[in-house]
């Protein structure tokens, strides 16, 4: 067992153990990391990466290349593959779209990291 002291953020068990680099609640089967406090936020210290399709990390104002087709809700037209997004911003958007950027003739959107490619 792992120190007492450490409790489920789920439903504040102590008893617990690790498996990986994640704790798991032996009581309700939560995961969570383990160098993150009892609310399961991560430290200051470890500040999550965001990384294109091929594991490169981006950052704010990269500029990056769409690596397949994209379908646009409410447009009959589609982001072609190799369109490039200039000046991104990296955020915590809707569902696990983590960029957000304008894209030339569609205006404000936001990509997932996992069809781009840092150009």
């Amino acid at each position: 067992m792992t120190e007492s002291a450490v409790l489920c953020p789920e439903c504040s068990s102590e008893h617990h153990y690790e498996r990986d680099a994640f704790l798991v609640c032996s009581m309700c089967g939560h995961e969570w990391l383990a160098g993150s406090d009892e609310l399961g936020n991560q430290s200051e210290d470890q500040e999550t990466v965001i990384r294109d399709s091929v594991g490169n990390p981006l950052a704010d104002g990269d500029t990056v290349t769409v690596v397949k087709d994209l379908k646009v809700k409410g447009s009959s037209t589609s982001i072609k593959v190799g369109t490039k997004v200039r000046n991104i911003r990296l955020v915590n958007g809707v569902g696990d779209h983590d960029i957000d950027c304008k894209v030339d003739g569609f205006g404000p959107m936001q990509l997932k990291s996992s069809v781009v490619k840092k150009a």
